[in-house]
């Protein structure tokens, strides 16, 4: 492409906005011009004047002041923040800030890089005034620069999409709100995260971000792109969003995200000073000497005359003066040579400054689809493990990210005020920055030390808390009474002192997608028969069966329920029903429940699973809708951890995932069985072992199987350090391939030992073959698919055709030397090793309708039912007993992504088409929907578009263009909005603040919007 000039710059004095930020006159000839399409007009002022002069026929050097302030991880975050415990780790967050402002303050030449706003927040609120208006200087002026903006700098692999969104979403708004335009980053900056996901790439670009940084990537795959001088090109984050949406820039840095060797001055480094007196330490010529040599190597890989140092690293910057000292000096020697006829010139710069200088090359960049997983450091260290360590906090954070958006939904429906309410006073934000904060990519990940682990269930224990307030608050406003509403939180181990007790209790299921579910409803109690009455004062089928001794196991003196009260329920779209569940009296028996030790097979009227009669193992699944039979083995098994060999000292650890040779342990080849079965469900109990055990679960009038696992204490009395997989076997021929979601959205395609964009020396052939599996996996051949959906991010992969593995758990006992400092050996809450209970559903069915069903099951897996109890039984079709917010079911391909309370007055709205372009025949054609008709608890009277994080109007985004292949797609301007048809294509997410009038609450929202 050639290279087009850029427009004038009015010299006219600047404007002063309302945010602070100066801005030009918005002349014709910039806004009318092609480089609107560039950038905004005051933001194209704001760049050229705000960034440091460059030399265009000189190398420049652009030296980036920044700290990396991991939100826990050897520390918790407030042990961070303040600057406690010392002897973990020297590190202090609010010193880094107070030590850097003055520096910025004395010289104007200088700049800094922040990102983790969950820091800067508390620092913020500790400032006084003088310091709060400094800040605010340096931001106006450009040289107090935000990238990320997030909360966090989140991790990419263990993440799903609606927590990343709702983390990067809480810091934008905080840095909207205090800094106005100036204070919205640019640029993202994921340096430290252990791979990189495409849907991450997705989600940047949609919120207007102009350019992604990364610091890791494979290091075969970053030798490539050294000799290709390929470091820099524009990825795409979606195979279904017309480009260039969801088309984001991407630089991978040159030394991960720390300085250049030898040229570190933090106190934490031992490099020398800068010496330039006269002195006999005087070493100015030999700093300056070997700066060039390193710029002018890192200069061969890439393709502009501007390179990127990254000046910093972890926690550094305490004592700021002694990087900016050395710095000072670094530029002036560096810069003198030029006399001499040097042509490297070296300046204080920031990521959107580099950015915009690479903008300007007007160079064709390459384009990339894939995305960065796995990530390996080496030939025998590939970063795997952490897809799974941690497993029942992985499950813990999915459920709290469960609870949020129900907590949220309520509060918006329920109206301004919800806050304090009959129960208290509520509050969404305890558990919003809870969850961002387990975000973060030592967090979620996994790889924090325990105690901080500790400190992050904590954090979210508190905003459940807070939330089920909140909650009671909106469930008392919108039925019209209150109720003693309990939470049963430990249901998963048949656990609920009300219902174990209680001779009545009313059972309310909250939906919260857009569309009517049904949900088995399962509820721990000790009495022998039940009845239960829906809204209508129909009687619903339940039934009663025992609490298996694997429960009993794993509850040990928790709770004391000897049986299980299952039905099945109904719940409206966006609303709740309500369930009368009363004791009978008297004692009834169970029905026939076990019938034999070696069961052969378990049905209903979907599907049949058949097990083998020696073994006990499954053996063979039907699709009885479409007449599909398919050979499947499942069972458990082990990799023994490697401690290190005449191969590599790499150990297995909280990082890295590394057997110690390719075929895993079978954990049994013959299990003891026993089958329970009634009209509801049909259930096949395999105890592999002392330590794991499996129902294999068929629900009357479900079209899937579930598999409840039960793994640990891990036993390592053998001195081994286990990881412990699921594997199912096919006859499936799949060439090689296997398919894995992106962070719960897109499917990636996975080829065994292979990668899309170089030739893959394969050292591990398992972990070099694993992923990250956030809410399914599958394998296919040209007619059939074997899906297999999470309920936590875990790590998956097809080590041989038609085979798929989950890692389901995994105790370690030595580190991999990654930092973190101690093995993997969580104590579980009788400390003497952690048990995890987790559900894989497997779906087999035809590859043409695979794409519905089982998208439609992964999203109603993640965003569960919520299920409240009362005490007593209300009267059934009375006020208050069934209520939903919508209208109308929203069409199935449509899903309500967020509904949160904004402000007093507006309501934050995320509407999201579900599936991919070519996916579906029916689901992935557009979708129309009238937003005014909608909601029928709340009248939408004003409604304005915005980017995908809420800080920016849809019709003010512009990012930068970049030149890809001619004929490449230029940024269109949005559509003028209609509310009331709003379209969405697939893949695409909508995001709007509408501002609502609610109805009137006297006597229950749920009394007047039973009937839609």
């Amino acid at each position: 492409m050639g290279a087009h000039a850029p427009p004038e710059i009015s010299s006219a004095p600047p404007e002063r906005s309302t945010a602070g930020c100066y801005q030009p006159p918005c002349h014709q000839h910039c806004c009318g011009h092609l480089w609107k399409l560039l950038t905004c007009c005051h933001h194209c002022w704001h760049r050229l004047q705000s960034c440091p002069a460059t030399e265009p026929k000189m190398l420049n050097v652009h030296l980036i002041p920044h700290t990396h302030n991991d939100v826990g991880w050897l520390k918790t975050v407030d042990q961070y923040f303040y600057g406690a415990r010392n002897d973990i780790q020297h590190a202090g967050v609010q010193y880094i800030l107070d030590s850097v402002m003055p520096q910025l303050q004395a010289d104007p030449t200088k700049r800094f890089v922040y990102v983790e706003v969950a820091f800067f927040y508390r620092w913020w609120q500790l400032q006084p005034e003088p310091i709060r208006q400094l800040v605010r200087e340096l931001i106006n002026q450009g040289r107090l620069e935000f990238a990320n903006g997030g909360w966090c700098m989140n991790d990419e692999a263990a993440v799903h999409y609606n927590a990343v969104v709702d983390q990067l979403t809480l810091g934008l708004r905080f840095l909207q709100e205090t800094f106005g335009a100036c204070g919205r980053p640019r640029v993202a900056w994921h340096i430290d995260p252990f791979g990189h996901a495409r849907e991450q790439a997705s989600l940047f670009a949609q919120m207007g971000f102009d350019g992604f940084f990364i610091g890791r990537l494979d290091y075969q795959d970053k030798a490539n792109r050294e000799r290709l001088r390929e470091m820099e090109q524009v990825w795409r984050g979606s195979s279904s969003l017309k480009p260039p949406a969801a088309d984001l820039f991407t630089g991978v840095l040159p030394n991960g995200y720390g300085p250049p060797f030898s040229f570190c001055w933090d106190q934490f480094c031992s490099d020398n000073p800068i010496v330039d007196d006269k002195s006999d330490e005087n070493n100015v010529a030999e700093r300056v000497s070997s700066f060039l040599r390193v710029a002018e190597a890192q200069a061969k890989h890439y393709r502009t005359n501007h390179i990127v140092m990254t000046m910093g690293s972890d926690f550094q910057y305490e004592n700021a003066n002694l990087w900016y000292k050395n710095m000072d000096k670094l530029l002036q020697h560096v810069n003198a040579q030029q006399a001499n006829g040097s042509r490297v010139h070296v300046l204080y710069s920031t990521p959107s400054c580099y950015l915009w200088a690479l903008n300007q090359a007007n160079l064709t960049w390459s384009l990339k689809h894939d995305d960065f997983f796995p990530y390996a450091d080496g030939p025998h260290q590939f970063w795997t493990g952490y897809f799974t360590s941690r497993p029942s906090f992985k499950r813990y954070e999915r459920l709290s990210n469960n609870f949020l958006q129900v907590c949220k939904q309520l509060e918006a429906l329920a109206g301004p005020g919800i806050r304090k309410g009959p129960y208290g006073e509520g509050d969404s934000s305890v558990l919003r920055r809870a969850m961002a904060v387990a975000q973060h990519h030592d967090a979620v990940s996994g790889t924090e030390k325990q105690h901080v682990a500790n400190d992050y269930a904590k954090r979210l224990a508190a905003g459940w808390e807070a939330c089920q307030v909140l909650v009671s608050n909106a469930l008392a406003t919108i039925s019209g009474s209150k109720e003693n509403f309990i939470f049963c939180n430990y249901l998963n181990m048949s656990v609920c002192p009300l219902s174990e007790a209680a001779g009545q209790f009313t059972v309310i299921l909250y939906n919260p997608l857009g569309r009517s579910v049904r949900w088995i409803v399962r509820l721990p109690v000790n009495g022998a028969q039940y009845s239960v009455m829906d809204t209508d004062g129909q009687a619903v089928l339940s039934e009663i069966i025992p609490v298996s001794n694997f429960t009993r196991q794993l509850r040990r003196d928790r709770g004391n329920a000897r049986l299980e009260l299952i039905f099945p329920a109904v719940a409206p779209a966006l609303g709740y029903a309500t369930f009368a569940v009363t004791r009978l009296a008297g004692e009834r028996q169970l029905g026939p429940q076990e019938i034999h030790a070696r069961p052969l097979e378990i049905h209903n009227e979907h599907v049949r699973v058949l097990f083998d009669p020696v073994t006990g193992l499954l053996q063979e699944i039907q699709n009885l809708d479409k007449g599909i039979t398919l050979p499947v083995t499942q069972g458990f098994f082990w990799y023994n951890a490697s401690i290190g060999n005449e191969e590599s000292s790499q150990a297995s650890g909280a990082y890295i995932f590394r057997p110690n040779r390719s075929e895993p342990i079978p954990m049994a080849w013959r299990v003891h069985t026993y089958l329970v079965k009634n009209r509801l469900v049909q259930e096949v109990y395999q105890n592999f072992s002392a330590w794991c055990s499996q129902v294999v679960r068929l629900y009357a009038g479900e079209s899937h199987v579930e598999l409840e696992w039960t793994v640990g204490p891990i036993p390592t009395d053998d001195g081994w350090g286990k990881e412990i997989i699921s594997r199912f076997d096919t006859p499936l021929e799949t060439d090689g391939c296997f398919y894995t979601d992106s962070n719960g959205r897109e499917i990636q395609e996975r080829r065994r030992n292979f990668r899309p964009t170089w030739n893959l020396s394969q050292t591990e052939p398992v972990a070099g073959n694993y992923y990250p599996v956030n809410s399914r996996i599958y394998i296919k051949n040209r007619k059939f698919q074997l899906t297999v959906l999470t309920d936590r991010s875990q790590g998956g992969t097809s080590v041989s055709d038609g085979s798929l593995e989950l890692m389901v758990h995994r105790r370690l006992l030595y580190d991999d030397d990654r930092g973190v400092g101690e093995p993997l050996m969580e104590p579980g809450d009788f400390h003497d090793g952690l048990v995890v209970r987790g559900r894989h559903l497997v779906l087999l069915d035809t590859v043409e309708s695979s794409p519905t069903c089982h998208r439609l099951q992964a999203q109603q897996e993640f965003m569960a039912p919520q299920l409240v109890l009362a005490p007593g039984s209300a009267a059934p079709s009375t006020q208050g007993q069934r209520f939903t917010a919508l209208r109308q079911d929203l069409p199935h391909n449509i899903h309500l992504l967020t509904l949160a309370q904004w402000d007093a007055n507006s309501i934050l709205l995320r509407l999201e088409h579900q599936f991919e372009q070519g996916e579906s025949a029916n689901g992935s054609q557009p979708v129309t929907l009238n937003l005014l008709n909608l909601f029928s608890s709340f009248t939408i009277t004003a409604l304005q578009e915005m980017n995908l994080a809420a800080n920016q109007r849809r019709e003010d985004v512009t990012r930068l263009t970049w030149w890809l292949e001619p004929g490449a797609a230029r940024p269109q301007p949005p559509p003028k909005l209609d509310p009331s048809r709003v379209t969405l294509e697939p893949m695409e997410i909508r995001t709007f603040l509408a501002t609502v009038q609610h109805r009137d609450t006297g006597g229950g929202l749920a009394a007047r919007w039973v009937e839609r």
